[in-house]
């Protein structure tokens, strides 16, 4: 089995043994799963100040700034920074133009988590599994291609406002997705700080509606194919 870790379980420094106790690795067969998710992408936030949240993770937690999309870069409605510790992905987002969707979501429900993007083998199974169980598409398959490669992407609709993408990014060697460039940190920690806080994610929870707890692990159940 050990032959057969992702890289970013390789990037993440931990032992098999490890993987196995964080999240319960077994044995598996994508082949044979409706809808194979192979990990974490992203975990997409909207907050009111994306730079000053993005400077406290950095400075706070040790994560690394390695992608930007903004103003500079062309992009007018938000801009975003892609922060990395170990496997683990941070997409700070906040509005910029008056009218930015992103904008209204942070009225609405404060600095928060908007998407929780999932990495996954085969975008138009997922997206063929989840049509055939009732889930609300929110994009179709698609690709996104720059000069590093091309992204496969789709999204579905989760509880509340929140989402899924789903992304392939096998052929891509980007710092995130088109439409983002390189950047680093300039962040200067104190002397002796250790080189990242945490390594992985383990676990999202979800804050669902009231009385829909048992409606959305059904959603996860026979959509997704969670036991």
């Amino acid at each position: 089995m050990s032959d057969t870790l992702t890289n970013e379980e390789v990037l993440a420094e931990l032992t098999l043994d490890q993987l196995k106790q964080l999240v319960g690795l077994v044995e598996y067969d994508a082949e044979v799963d409706p809808f194979p998710v192979t990990g974490w992408d992203a975990v997409v936030f909207i907050v009111g100040n994306a730079t000053q949240v993005a400077h406290y993770y950095q400075s706070a937690y040790g994560m690394q700034l390695v992608g930007y999309s903004g103003p500079e870069t062309g992009n007018r409605d938000h801009k975003a920074f892609v922060l990395k510790s170990g496997s683990c992905r941070f997409v700070i987002k906040g509005g910029v133009a008056p009218d930015s969707p992103l904008l209204d979501h942070h009225r609405a429900h404060g600095d928060g988590v908007s998407d929780i993007a999932l990495e996954v083998p085969d975008v138009d199974k997922c997206i063929a599994r989840a049509r055939a169980t009732g889930a609300t598409i929110l994009e179709e398959p698609h690709d996104i291609s720059d000069e590093h490669g091309t992204v496969r992407m789709a999204a579905i609709a989760a509880y509340g406002d929140t989402r899924h993408s789903l992304i392939h990014r096998s052929q891509y060697n980007g710092p995130y997705l088109p439409g983002y460039v390189e950047r680093a940190s300039t962040v200067v920690r104190p002397p002796g700080a250790p080189k990242r806080l945490f390594q992985a994610l383990d676990h999202v929870v979800g804050n669902v509606e009231l009385g829909k707890m048992d409606d959305w692990v059904s959603f996860y159940n026979n959509v997704m194919g969670f036991v």
